[in-house]
């Protein structure tokens, strides 16, 4: 009998006579705790994986972590806070911008390499089982370290400039967590979509671009009086209140709007754990597919 490929029922033979049989869902997808549990030391090695592949043979090495978001901190100071003007709740536009960019690129990058990493791992697909929820998590875990050595980079650059980081700092981690489920919901959903559809990987650049201009730019306290509640519909994009709070957090005792920015945070959770729901179970569904397609 050809076994039908999805998931393992056992992980190998107990005795020489026992087999193994693979055979599809038959019920609704679900998280199957304990062999994510038995697989856990995969998940380490992947998320190792992707930390080394990202800096191997690299000039400049876990130095593009910061480079990174000190030149878009650069082309966003003088192009929008020094030509345009655009208003950054009193704060000086390199550092406004830059404690946006940093929680931003994490987002991003894991965003736009989660989204090719089941294509890009097809040599694992098609050879052996494991969960794949493991691959965009991995690249997404992976991550954390530039987040980690950027993040580094803006206290340090804080001191610099005599400001010290408000006690709410505490609260970055709970920001870091929404930030990592919004791209693991988008990037689930992306990655399975990049199977199938190839499109996919050139759809992607573009969607980051406008997703950064609509979070980045523009401070919530600018948003016209004259909406009223409706301004809090900028919160659906949940990426908005993340970076709002993120400043907050960080440099709210230097700005001119020191209202916490929760109710515009609250308005993004439904956001990131719709795409956290319908990018799982999208993913499940579509899991199946993935050996034959990639």
């Amino acid at each position: 009998m050809t076994p039908k490929p999805e998931r393992a029922l056992a992980t190998g033979p107990a005795n020489p006579g026992s087999v193994t049989i693979i055979e599809p869902l038959t019920r609704r997808p679900a998280v199957d705790l304990g062999e994510c549990w038995h697989f856990r030391d995969l998940l380490y090695f992947l998320t190792w994986r992707d930390v080394k592949v990202r800096y191997k043979q690299t000039l400049l090495g876990v130095a593009w972590a910061i480079l990174v978001p000190l030149t878009q901190m650069a082309i966003f100071g003088v192009i929008f806070g020094k030509v345009a003007k655009l208003p950054s709740d009193g704060l000086d536009p390199f550092l406004f911008y830059l404690a946006a960019l940093v929680p931003w690129q994490y987002f991003a990058g894991a965003l736009g390499q989660s989204s090719a990493s089941l294509v890009n791992s097809a040599h694992l697909l098609t050879k052996i089982y494991f969960p794949r929820l493991f691959i965009p998590l991995a690249v997404s875990l992976a991550g954390l370290v530039d987040f980690a050595i950027a993040f580094a980079m803006l206290l340090v650059g804080m001191l610099w400039l005599g400001i010290i980081p408000a006690p709410s700092l505490v609260l970055i981690p709970v920001l870091l967590l929404l930030t990592l489920a919004t791209s693991l919901g988008a990037g689930l959903m992306l990655s399975a979509l990049n199977v199938k559809y190839r499109d996919v990987k050139f759809i992607v650049p573009f969607l980051i671009q406008i997703w950064m201009y609509a979070s980045v730019l523009l401070p919530f306290s600018k948003l016209p009086e004259s909406w009223g509640a409706w301004r809090y519909l900028y919160g659906l994009n949940p990426m908005a209140g993340i970076i709002e709070s993120f400043r907050w957090c960080l440099l709210h005792h230097e700005m001119s709007a020191v209202t916490p920015p929760w109710a515009l945070l609250a308005m993004g959770l439904p956001t990131t754990a719709g795409l956290l729901v319908f990018g799982f179970l999208y993913f499940q569904r579509t899991e199946r597919l993935f050996a034959d397609s990639v």
